[in-house]
């Protein structure tokens, strides 16, 4: 792949590994594994230690090929766009977490995920084709006969069940059993499928996504996480999926919540894809091993995160800051938010973003290692500080910055739970830590201080209001009055939903 990427397509040797990587952080890889993986990364000493440990990675050839060619999935036809068929025509507007129309990305549209299979089967086929399958112009014929090992990569995107069943299948399995050879043509002789028959019964059975963003939305459990109170709050929609989902992720969905603190550890949350949609002047924690978060269209609100396992995508926020520790940061269409992370691999800077700023990962909680360790996260290696940009301004390295460690203050996780952590993870790179050192030293000089100025009882009273003043002040000017009176517990009435 290397050869090919750099050598015939003209890509970076490091945008031909990310291609790669990404496809080994969708497979459902042993913890261990992941952990040992990071070892031996964390280990080099050099750029090319480090290309030689990873010229050793593998990936099964084919799943690879589909892994490519699904890429296209967000691309717009210009003929489209010019007869009114493509974004931004509202006529391809997809349902909302709200269950309004809206213009959004298609990764978070299922309708979009089964027409992009159902438009690109025939070509998927033909890739997975053996060559003396195909004609000299690399198209398939009727007699194309489909092998099982292709049909075993095509489960890397297609699964699906019997009878409408609660269990769930790889496509090959399916496509084996017996009462389908008549439809998708498969022959125990030669162990292929006739590619007519198979494309014609895979597109007959192709649906949308049971366990999906839109699914959930519509028959998913709704959940009493936030505070169900008169007026703005009534807007906030919470719902999971993992009461239908058998042996796939569940997906938690969270909508519009506003001016509330959220937070949870919780059995529905582990092993969660998560979609955060709307959410405004909040403050949300979220403390479980999580699979993979999507924070969409949020404002000036704070995100702490359990350890996810392959990626946090942000889109189109504006002025939130996102503390977490994760396999893959990827940022696109945000502006002025801080990102405070610990992650294995190089934070991607998509197109459109401003003023966004990076810091090391600076809290902990209780759980936070034996969470760390469930999902296959190690401390080392971690570039929280060296993101990558792709996109048209990838030359623009004024859309980042380094948050400076003037600016850099640790975050308390205000809860009280079970737990072996008591400490940040692998610690402050020295920068940062001398600055909280040295502010912490001038505390501890301004406490001398004032033990040492011999005042009086009274004196001392008056002095203590004029700090608890200031101090006051100071909540309210930065916003944190807001965080501290929303950590008071809900009154007993409250309606809370478990889990």
């Amino acid at each position: 792949w290397r050869h090919i990427a750099c050598g015939k397509l003209q890509l970076s040797r490091g945008l031909a590994w990310l291609y790669f990587e990404l496809f080994h952080s969708l497979l459902r890889r042993d913890a261990q594994l992941r952990l040992e993986w990071a070892e031996a990364e964390a280990a080099c000493g050099s750029a090319d230690e480090l290309e030689q440990e990873r010229s050793k990675a593998g990936a099964h050839t084919l799943q690879f090929l589909l892994f490519l060619y699904v890429q296209q999935v967000n691309k717009v036809s210009l003929r489209r766009s010019l007869i009114g068929e493509e974004w931004p025509s509202p006529r391809t507007k997809s349902p909302s977490l709200t269950g309004k129309s809206t213009s959004e990305n298609k990764n978070w549209n299922d309708q979009d995920h089964r027409a992009f299979v159902q438009t690109h089967l025939s070509d998927m086929l033909e890739l997975l084709l053996e060559l003396e399958q195909l004609t000299a112009s690399s198209h398939s014929t009727h007699c194309s006969l489909v092998s099982y090992e292709a049909v075993c990569a095509l489960s890397f995107l297609i699964e699906g069940t019997v009878d409408r069943s609660r269990t769930v299948h790889p496509l090959h399995e399916l496509a084996v059993w017996q009462p389908c050879h008549r439809q998708n043509g498969y022959s125990k002789l030669s162990k292929a499928f006739s590619f007519p028959k198979l494309e014609s019964w895979l597109r007959s059975c192709l649906t949308t996504n049971p366990f999906g963003m839109t699914a959930c939305l519509k028959s998913g459990k709704k959940l009493a996480w936030a505070q169900q109170v008169e007026g703005t709050t009534r807007r906030a929609k919470i719902a999971c999926n993992s009461h239908v989902v058998p042996e796939v992720f569940p997906m938690v969905v969270m909508s519009q919540v506003y001016k509330q603190t959220l937070a949870k550890s919780s059995e529905t949350l582990v092993g969660a894809h998560v979609r955060i949609h709307r959410c405004n002047e909040s403050f949300i924690y979220l403390l479980s091993p999580l699979r993979s978060v999507t924070i969409e269209k949020c404002r000036n609100s704070t995100f702490v995160l359990g350890p996810v396992q392959a990626s946090v995508h942000v889109h189109s926020c504006d002025n939130i800051k996102v503390i977490v520790v994760c396999h893959r940061l990827c940022l696109s269409s945000t502006a002025g938010c801080t990102f405070y992370v610990l992650t294995p691999t190089q934070p991607l800077i998509l197109s459109g973003n401003q003023a966004v700023s990076f810091a090391p990962f600076h809290t902990h909680y209780p759980m936070l290692e034996d969470h760390m360790a469930q999902v296959g996260l190690a401390t080392l290696p971690d570039y929280w500080d060296s993101p990558m940009l792709v996109c048209k301004e990838s030359g623009d390295t004024s859309v980042f910055r380094l948050l400076p460690p003037s600016e850099f203050y640790t975050f308390v996780i205000p809860f009280e739970m079970e737990g072996d952590t008591t400490e940040m993870p692998g610690g402050l790179p020295h920068a940062y830590q001398k600055a909280l050192s040295q502010r912490e030293q001038k505390v501890q000089i301004w406490q001398k201080t004032v033990k040492e100025a011999g005042l009086t009882k009274d004196q001392r009273k008056q002095f203590q209001m004029l700090v608890e003043n200031k101090f006051y002040e100071w909540l309210v000017q930065t916003g944190n009055r807001q965080q501290l009176d929303s950590l008071v517990p809900p009154a007993v009435g409250c309606k809370q939903a478990a889990g």
